[in-house]
């Protein structure tokens, strides 16, 4: 391994962890994208269900109000129905004869009634000719029905399902004083779309095309377009345009179309089954023919009325209701009735936006979908209202405004099988799952690209550690070779005689030195190993400055001596006499390792000399200093010397000797006395401080 990692170059090793990065990171990028996926898949049905059981709620409140009005009787669109046995003679108010209207369908306007010859009723009004107080109405209540009753007539009468004029208790004057008096009856009307301008339309702008009127137009009202016939429904008053303009991605309903629930499709089967035409018997009051206005008034005449009053039984055929949109933008719920052989509508009328606000808009933003959807009503292909989701209500003009990915489409129960509800998604909010991925993608990322970073840095250092400790065996080795040499050579020289008698003691000390420099080197080889066994531990104890400095001068001064440098001590009697916390040998190895650096550094010095001493700091600690007077250490070398296998010079430019493991050494040392070391430069030369920690008593 270490032999793999010598020959690998720091561009190979970022080659390496990269391939192996990306080997990791795609994977595991791919789990990721699809766990999310996944969930926003699992996000996306939640809120399909969502918008299911909306639609649902709003179909079953409209099923609720149809039953309300299926069970309406032929006879409750009359002012007076029969209460009780027919043969007692006694009637009372319909219930839909009440004022104001308690309709529990929003947007309800009010009933009507067109027979066979177009002629509009209501139950809002009494049978022309009677006296409205004997009901109970005062005049007050009379203006607001009849205004009412105006608006209702108003309304049909432009979408031509009733005859320009007339109607049961309606002449031309009584609509023009209600149109005037309430200002609700007017030749104008407004279709409100939410997020649009009002839409004006008037009677001109919806001039029929052909001339049929009356009941015969509710026979087209729901009728389909031939082909080639312009549709009935593009006169009607203006929209956001058609469903087909929306512009609604459609990936994520192509997958649920599969799962379409047949639970609602067989509901709608049970409630077309169950929507039939149906008989009934009723009881309708014949009409009394009218008094002299001038009798009218009268309580004998009202009570000679009432007696000479008829109930008639009759059977009727009713068939379902239907529910269609007037050109106008009203809607219209209806049903045909037979009587007599003869054809009667009975029908209510629905404010359009009152009727989707109050049925469609108020579900929907009372769910968590209208944060995060849009709501889309339709009525035979027509946009009729948009309800924005979010907190920012957007305002739409146009189908085309409306995008989105669909969410969910259905329709309502007949007869409001035209009325679609469209949901789409703005935003698809994070769910828990989503949020737990997307942090566990976060920390991912963060351990793979610290991993490899840190990855990078340990390679980095085992590739120059291992460069190192080449560049170390092959220091030692030339260390060994050199002093060994001499020794032999030198030692050969004795042996045989060769040296003459003056020289042999010069070559006995050359054979000393030699052999001591070749025990510091084996001694810091040996410190080296325990430093990398992490073995290095001190026995410290309490000894003065002054002993260090006096055991280690007799160890240095021969070796400074023979250099040819001049060792001067200074530590004054003061600090000799502090006591410190020291393990003699380690602070010798100190000592010699750093005279040896200052020799080998400072060959060339002008002044070939180097000073040993000491001081004291405040704290109670000796500082030990040794310095030379050679040239300096560079800046940005000042805290790399004491790295392991360091050396300042290139294996080119080197021109001293050296194992680069001295001052690491020291370091450690130092590191294990519980003291501090640190070099800076002097002018001339540089001075290694290191320092010891007192005792209490020193």
């Amino acid at each position: 391994m270490r032999r793999t990692l010598s020959g690998l170059s720091p561009r190979r090793l970022r080659l390496w962890l990269a391939v192996f990065f990306v080997a990791l990171a795609v994977p595991t990028a791919l789990l990721i994208a699809h766990a999310y996926g996944q969930l926003k898949w699992e996000a996306f049905h939640q809120y399909r269900q969502m918008a299911e059981e909306l639609g649902d709620r709003i179909r079953t409140a409209l099923d609720e109000r149809l039953g309300t009005e299926e069970a309406r009787g032929f006879a409750d669109y009359g002012f007076l129905v029969a209460a009780g046995d027919p043969s007692a003679n006694f009637v009372q108010r319909s219930p839909l004869a009440d004022f104001p209207l308690s309709i529990d369908l929003p947007g309800a306007i009010g009933y009507f009634q067109v027979d066979a010859e177009g002629d509009f009723s209501t139950p809002l009004l009494p049978p022309t000719g009677t006296d409205a107080e004997a009901f109970g109405i005062n005049g007050a209540e009379l203006r607001q029905r009849v205004q009412l009753a105006t608006r209702i007539h108003s309304i049909l009468g432009r979408n031509r399902l009733v005859r320009a004029t007339g109607g049961r208790g309606l002449d031309e004057e009584a609509e023009t004083a209600s149109e005037a008096s309430m200002g609700k009856v007017q030749a104008t009307d407004e279709v409100r779309v939410p997020g649009t301008a009002p839409v004006v339309t008037s009677a001109a702008s919806i001039a029929p095309e052909v001339t049929v009127s009356g009941q015969a137009v509710f026979d087209q009202l729901n009728r389909a377009a031939a082909p080639g016939e312009p549709g009935r429904q593009r006169k009607a008053a203006k929209t956001l345009g058609r469903v087909e303009d929306l512009r609604l991605d459609q990936q994520f309903e192509a997958d649920a179309v599969e799962r379409k629930s047949p639970r609602t499709v067989v509901s709608q089967a049970e409630q077309a089954a169950s929507r039939e035409v149906r008989k009934e018997l009723s009881a309708l009051p014949q009409a009394v023919p009218a008094a002299p206005p001038s009798l009218a008034a009268s309580p004998a005449v009202a009570d000679e009325a009432a007696a000479k009053r008829r109930i008639h039984v009759f059977e009727s055929e009713i068939d379902p209701f239907e529910f269609s949109r007037l050109e106008s933008g009203h809607f219209v719920l209806f049903r045909k009735v037979w009587r007599d052989g003869q054809r009667y509508v009975q029908g209510l009328l629905i404010d359009q936006q009152a009727f989707l606000k109050g049925m469609i808009e108020q579900a929907f933003r009372a769910t968590a979908l209208s944060q995060m959807s849009d709501l889309i009503a339709a009525f035979q292909g027509d946009v009729v209202g948009a309800f924005s989701g979010g907190t920012a209500r957007e305002l739409y003009s146009s189908a085309s405004d409306l995008r989105g990915d669909l969410l969910y489409q259905t329709r309502m129960g007949a007869p409001f099988g035209d009325l679609q509800l469209i949901f789409s998604i703005n935003r698809l909010p994070a769910t828990l799952g989503g949020a737990i991925v997307t942090w566990l993608a976060v920390v991912l990322a963060l351990i793979l690209c610290g991993g490899f970073f840190l990855l990078y840095r340990l390679g980095l250092g085992q590739i120059r550690l291992a460069r190192q400790q080449q560049d170390f065996v092959s220091a030692v080795s030339h260390e060994l070779k050199t002093p060994l040499t001499s020794i032999r050579m030198y030692g050969e020289m004795l042996r045989e005689g060769w040296a003459p008698e003056e020289k042999k003691r010069e070559y006995y000390d050359y054979i000393h030195d030699e052999s001591e420099r070749l025990t510091r080197l084996i001694n810091n080889v040996l410190q080296l190993a325990r430093m990398t066994r992490n073995n290095i531990e001190a026995s410290l104890k309490p000894v003065s400055a002054g002993e260090l400095m006096n055991t280690v001068r007799s160890k240095i001064d021969t070796r400074v001596e023979r250099a040819g440098f001049t060792l001067r001590l200074d530590c004054p009697d003061d600090v000799a006499s502090a006591t410190v916390n020291a393990d003699r040998d380690y602070f010798t190895q100190i000592v010699i390792n750093l005279i040896d650096n200052a020799i080998k550094f400072s060959t060339k010095a002008k002044r070939p000399a180097i000073d040993l001493g000491c001081h004291r700091q405040r704290d109670g600690s000796v500082v030990f200093t040794v310095r030379d007077y050679g040239p300096g250490i560079p800046r940005d070398q000042m805290k790399k010397i004491f790295r392991l296998f360091y050396r300042s010079e290139s294996e080119l430019t080197r021109e001293t000797l050296g194992t680069g493991i001295g001052l690491a050494l020291v370091s450690q040392m130092v590191a294990a006395m519980d003291g501090k070391v640190d070099v800076v430069n002097v002018d001339p030369g540089a001075e290694f401080r290191f320092s010891l920690p007192g005792t209490a008593g020193g």
